[in-house]
């Protein structure tokens, strides 16, 4: 943990790949994991942003997990989750590959002087909430989105009751993804320097879940297996974080 920003809490993003309603599925499959992950850590849990999908799970979805070290642990998180198995939805029962990209973001405090916004390059945007809320979200446009015109970073709040928190939910989240593009051009930048070669976004497969045609879950970084998928999909990750944060 000897990141500027490993002491802090995370916001953490899963965003459902190509795949329909599997897809979905599998974004509300991770979310439960990390979830309880946090549950076991004893970390405390907030979903600050959702986009549900058509027929069940989410297109995408934020939590905030508060706890030290939380950011720490997290950051081996980042990148394409695989699942694979039989989909309770295929009617013919056949076997289907899906994927999620997780994102992991450290927790901005109000007092950081990193990140400073220029509301000149800033849209916002209000909307109607959509899921969960009552009667009060469905009735007012009390959801924000929030862009950064320079990188086209985007930020959005919508469960909570007033579009004054959402405003700053949405900010926190907004601030939170220009820190993490920092430090990401400073790792990459770095990599370069070294020979490495650089991956981002969708191709940087980290992990594979198999449930099916036998059980393994194994991280393609590490080397990490088990065969145990029950547990891992029921939050027994620090064996694949400790793994990782080790070879980093």
């Amino acid at each position: 943990f000897s990141g500027p920003y490993d002491d802090r809490g995370a916001l953490v993003s899963i965003n459902a790949g190509a795949g329909g309603t599997e897809a979905t599925d599998w974004a509300e499959m991770l979310l439960r994991m990390y979830l309880r992950w946090a549950e076991r850590h004893r970390f405390s849990t907030e979903i600050v942003d959702q986009t549900e999908g058509e027929e069940t799970g989410y297109r995408s979805v934020t939590v905030a997990i508060g706890g030290r070290r939380a950011y720490g642990y997290l950051r081996a998180e980042r990148g394409v989750h695989r699942l694979v198995r039989i989909s309770p939805y295929d009617s013919q029962k056949r076997r289907q590959t899906t994927f999620a990209l997780v994102e992991v973001l450290p927790e901005v405090e109000d007092d950081d002087t990193d990140i400073e916004l220029d509301w000149d390059e800033i849209r916002v945007d209000t909307f109607r909430s959509q899921g969960a809320g009552g009667q009060h979200v469905n009735k007012t446009d009390s959801a924000i989105r929030i862009t950064h015109l320079p990188t086209g970073i985007v930020a959005q709040s919508q469960n909570e009751r007033s579009q004054t928190q959402n405003k700053e939910t949405a900010i926190k989240v907004l601030k939170a993804r220009l820190l993490e593009r920092r430090l990401e051009e400073k790792e990459a930048e770095l990599k370069q320097l070294k020979g490495e070669h650089v991956t981002a976004g969708w191709g940087n497969q980290i992990r594979s879940y198999v449930l099916h045609p036998y059980q393994m879950v194994k991280d393609l970084r590490s080397g990490v297996e088990t065969s145990n998928t029950g547990a891992v999909l029921d939050g027994e990750l620090d064996a694949f974080m400790t793994a990782e944060l080790e070879r980093l």
